[in-house]
């Protein structure tokens, strides 16, 4: 073998399994068909909830510095300010969910944040390094490249966008729609006579039905703005500076001398698609690769960053600490749902059938109904917080509970009961008294921060922690 396993794709995806495989000492290879980091803004809202996984992960701090919060929306008609166009759902904070509401990050720049840390645990992202098939056998995986020798891993993960080439190689349906048949430009540009402090809307004229819109999103800790602009279907969008100086010079009060420099455009066709499967033997789908969005709600970007934290510690289970390797199952039986459930909160909001509110920010989002869940108590309030809900933030006797979880490790709470003695290393233990959060009785925390089993007394937990090679 090569590596323990091959991730292809350096985009958050990639880049944030390979760091949580990086902490648990998996050897992993992160490989990039391109020459280097993907340079646009694209998927620049970053969720409460994966601003908690990055706090794991030690990237938080980097992440809140390079950013900041949406602005307000300003609505233009005819060269005047005629409103403001809340983007969110206000949230109110609390102990429990510390990031409460969605922070603004280009993802060129969440791209070098990640990478960053991934180089400080040693590894790394080997470029122009396409992978072109894929063939495997009871042992592991082949990777063969477009050039250069192929690459041998006991297991691959697929992060290679929404065109992925592992899924194709591999046969893998992936069944979706048109979100909207009208394409869409996106550009990050540096332009003059708009202020940055309000993401500038310029609604289309009457009758164009919303293909002539236009938005101007000052991008948060950078001199840029996000242009978005929708045609009418079947144009063919122009990406060349010329072009976009024209489309905002059309559809605003500006001069086309007003984008002074064009750093980077696409344009795409906002659809949805979920893959048949999320796993294939010893090859798995991750982010675009398994699951496309419109990226109306911020949704994309963040569900793909959850799947690399719901597989790595799995992976590194099986890998390094002798869990069988029928856990790896979970992870399709965890994810495929959440991924469909996303999929089709994005589509609502892209439609004006959805506002951005609670279930945008994920922090609802969980896992009660995976195999991997035990709820062993005898009654459990209604409303209360159950095994395989997310584990809220808080403090027990002192202790922070994040601070707790960080790492890659189990964490047992143990709140007005008495906790037994834990596999040396494997697991934290926090005690203190009942919780408001979580109540009375013990709390294994999974290392990707969800409540795996709960109990009154330690009875059963034996048993439960055997399934994961542990004893």
């Amino acid at each position: 073998m090569d590596t323990d396993v091959l991730v292809v794709g350096a985009g958050p995806t990639g880049l944030a399994l390979g760091i949580d495989l990086a902490r648990r000492g998996v050897d992993a290879l992160v490989v990039e068909r391109a020459g280097a980091l993907f340079p646009g803004s694209r998927g620049k809202g970053i969720q409460p909830r994966t601003m908690e996984v990055f706090d794991d992960l030690g990237v938080v701090d980097a992440v809140h510095a390079a950013g900041g919060t949406y602005p307000v929306g300003m609505v233009w008609r005819d060269g005047e300010r005629v409103g403001e166009h809340r983007m969110f759902d206000p949230a109110e904070p609390g102990e429990g969910s510390p990031y409460d509401a969605p922070w603004m990050v280009p993802q060129w720049r969440t791209q070098e944040i990640l990478a960053g840390r991934l180089a400080e645990l040693g590894g790394g992202v080997s470029f122009g390094r396409e992978v072109t098939g894929v063939t495997q056998d009871a042992d592991g995986v082949t990777a063969h490249l477009a050039s250069g020798p192929a690459v041998r891993a006991r297991y691959l993960v697929a992060a290679d966008g929404g065109r992925s080439a592992v899924r194709r190689a591999l046969g893998v349906g992936m069944t979706g729609e048109a979100v909207d048949p009208h394409p869409t430009l996106v550009a990050d540009v540096r332009i003059t006579g708009l202020d940055r402090d309000n993401w500038h809307i310029f609604p289309p004229r009457e009758g164009d039905e919303g293909v002539g819109f236009l938005a101007v999103c000052p991008l948060a800790g950078t001199e840029d703005f996000q242009v978005v602009a929708r045609f009418p279907e079947g144009t063919a969008v122009d990406l060349t500076p010329d072009g976009i100086r024209a489309v905002v010079a059309a559809r605003s009060h500006l001069a086309p001398e007003a984008v002074t420099e064009v750093r980077w455009a696409s344009d795409f066709r906002p659809r949805a698609a979920l893959a048949d499967r999320f796993r294939a033997g010893r090859v798995f789908l991750a982010g675009d690769a398994a699951h496309v969005h419109s990226p109306a709600g911020g949704q994309g970007l963040n569900t793909s960053v959850q799947d690399a934290y719901n597989l790595g510690w799995k992976l590194g289970a099986v890998l390094r600490d002798g869990a069988p390797e029928a856990l790896l199952d979970s992870y399709e039986a965890e994810r495929r749902p959440v991924a469909a459930q996303m999929l089709g909160l994005s589509t609502g909001v892209h439609r004006g059938e959805v506002r951005r509110g609670d279930a945008t920010r994920q922090l609802g989002l969980g896992y009660r109904d995976s195999a991997l869940t035990a709820e062993t108590r005898a009654a459990v309030p209604e409303g209360a917080l159950r095994a395989g809900d997310r584990a809220p933030d808080g403090k027990v006797d002192g202790v922070r509970l994040f601070d707790a979880f960080r790492g890659p490790h189990w964490t047992l709470l143990a709140l007005g009961a008495e906790a037994p003695a834990g596999p040396a290393g494997a697991v934290r233990v926090v005690r203190g008294e009942p919780h408001p959060a979580y109540g009375t009785g013990l709390f294994l925390v999974r290392p990707d921060g969800y409540v795996g089993w709960a109990g009154d007394t330690p009875a059963g937990l034996g048993a439960y922690w055997a399934r994961f090679g542990r004893s």
